[in-house]
This record gives C-alpha cells, structure tokens and sequence, in this order.
C-alpha cells in the first residue's frame, strides 16, 4: 500500500502516484488554501496575494488574533460574494482531486484540517472509499482510520473536538495500522522545524498508542517535522507528509 498526506492541491502528482497500482492511502488535507512557501492558493486566488502573504507573516508567529482581523477586514461587505468564490474553489479542487483519484484501483480517504468534510464526501463519492472512523483490511492488516484535525484559533471545517477524537479512536478497538491525519503528541514529531514551533497535536491519538500499541502509526499535518518517525513502545509512528513539497507516497512494509 501507498500512503500520503497533506496533498494540498498537488493532483498531478497524486494522479501519478495512484496510477502505480494497489491501494492508495490518502491521509487528509486535499485542499491548497494557502502554500505557505509559495502563497498560491485559493486564499491568494480570491482575497488577493497580499492577504496570503500576511496570513502567512501571522500564521508563522502563531498570531491567531492578527489572522482573524485580517479575514474580518477583507471580508468587510462582501461576505456572501466572498464565501461563494471560495466554495467554487474549493468544489473545483475536490473535482480535480476526483479525477486524480480514479487513477487508483482502490483508494482510502480520511479528511484533514484544511478540508471542507461534506464537500469532499459528496465530490469523492465513487472514487474513493471515505473510511473516516473504519476499520478496513487492506493487504492482510486491519487498518483504522481516524480523520480530522485538532481543534485551533482558526476553527476550519475540519477540525474536531479532542472528545470526537477520543470517542472515535475507541471505537476502532486494536488494529494492526493505525492511520490518522493528526500527530500524536510526541514532541519530535510535532515540532516543525521551520517555524521552530510545536504544533497543536492529538494527546488522543498519543493515548491510543499507549494503549493498544497498534504495529504501525501513519499520519501528516506537520510538513517540516523535527523527526519523520519515532517509536511509541512498539509502534512506529510516521509522518507520511507533505506531499505537496515531495511528490512522494511512502511504501508500507
């Protein structure tokens, strides 16, 4: 099996990647709002490359407050003109991500933080299996899904509670590979080395390590980690991302 995550609008790519044959693993973040190395995205293509430059100045101090600000002020008496260029951007990348995907012969999708989860499901339908909160056997191992980010100053769509995240992770029981688009919360593995930060992570997702000690843990979100794996009593937990950066689906086994 292949797995990715953080594609962030790099279809292309994933097209390629999924026309290699066997199962496709896509572990969230199919959206490109805002490429933080680049500014191109559906942030810069509706309110304008200045205002992604900005987001991005802010989002790298972790300056949430400035963030809202901004989106309030470029917002200002255009909110429902606004909103429906940015709901076509993001149907219009969901359509192209589709037509990557049917490369594939099989492929699996949980959603990420950046992602519009109603949005993708209703694009992604016949394409790909949205496996959020599944167990499903996939080349002999039983593999549970766990979609979704943790919540944040930003409160994007695809977000959920660090409740939700509990409760679905202990409704997959003991898999053998655990996939998530979060990390746990291990510090090496959620620090991003670029900003010098430690990114918000699941303490949920670190518990169910712990606990069930599945062989394999596979996930994304941070895109420049300190460390891409490392091992949680038998686990080993790895950071399959940022494709957008690499263009590269890791091999399991």
């Amino acid at each position: 099996m292949l797995i990715v995550s953080d594609v962030h609008g790099a279809f292309a790519e994933l097209e390629r990647v999924a026309a290699r044959g066997g199962p496709l693993l896509v572990l969230g973040d199919l959206l490109n709002f805002v490429d933080y190395r680049t500014g191109r995205g559906i942030a810069a293509e509706v309110y304008g490359p200045e205002y992604a430059r900005e987001f991005i100045r802010n989002r790298r101090t972790g300056d949430w407050p400035a963030n809202r600000r901004l989106w309030r002020r470029v917002q200002e008496g255009r909110e429902s003109e606004l909103a429906e260029r940015i709901r076509a951007r993001v149907r219009h990348q969901y359509a192209v991500a589709r037509r990557a995907l049917l490369a594939s012969q099989q492929a699996f999708v949980i959603h990420g933080n950046v992602d519009w989860p109603e949005e993708m499901a209703s694009a992604l339908s016949g394409a790909a299996a949205l496996v959020d909160g599944e167990v499903v056997e996939i080349e002999g191992y039983s593999v549970g899904f766990a979609g979704g980010g943790v919540p944040t100053p930003a409160r994007a769509r695809g977000e959920v509670s660090h409740e939700a995240m509990a409760a679905k992770l202990d409704a997959l029981g003991r898999v053998d590979i655990l996939c998530t688009h979060v990390a746990p919360s291990v510090a090496p593995l959620r620090r991003d080395v670029v900003t010098g930060m430690l990114e918000r992570s699941s303490p949920e997702v670190l518990d169910y390590l712990v606990t069930h000690q599945p062989l394999y843990h596979y996930f994304g979100d941070i895109h420049q980690p300190q460390a891409h794996a490392w091992r949680v009593g038998r686990t080993v937990s790895r950071n399959v991302g940022y494709f957008r950066a690499t263009a590269r689906a890791v091999r399991h086994g």
